[in-house]
């Protein structure tokens, strides 16, 4: 005589649903996490790889014409230093962050590294992403 049920519980435990929820979040974070950008003036950027962030930092943007914007603002190429180091006369530690257009002179690309260099300041040369 079977007394048995014909009902059984099944003890495992299924997943499927709870890795659809990971990979939605994984998803949805990666895609979000890359619209963050620097506010400055638009410039084609040299591509490279790697990638790197700061949070505390000031953008240097150099046009395809030789024009130099601190962060948005229009700055001639003598008064440059004067205002890259007023910039960075506060306490808080930052960053120099340069972007220069892909068509830009190499010599205005240096002549922002060198005034970095001098003044002791953390610099970062931006690039697009491959």
């Amino acid at each position: 005589m079977n007394i048995r049920g014909r009902n059984k519980v099944d003890p495992n435990f299924n997943m499927s649903s709870m890795t659809d929820i990971v990979f939605l979040l994984l998803i949805f974070f990666m895609l979000t996490s890359t619209l963050v950008t620097v506010n400055a003036i638009d410039v084609l950027l040299p591509k490279a790889g790697g990638k790197t962030e700061s949070k505390a930092s000031i953008a240097v943007s150099i046009t395809k014409d030789s024009k130099f914007y601190i962060e948005g603002e229009l700055v001639e190429k003598s008064q440059l230093e004067s205002v890259v180091i007023k910039k960075f006369s506060g306490g808080e530690a930052k960053t120099l962050v340069i972007r220069g257009d892909e068509n830009v002179p190499y010599k205005n690309i240096m002549h922002v590294i060198d005034i970095a260099n001098k003044n002791k300041i953390k610099m970062i040369l931006a690039v697009k992403g491959m």
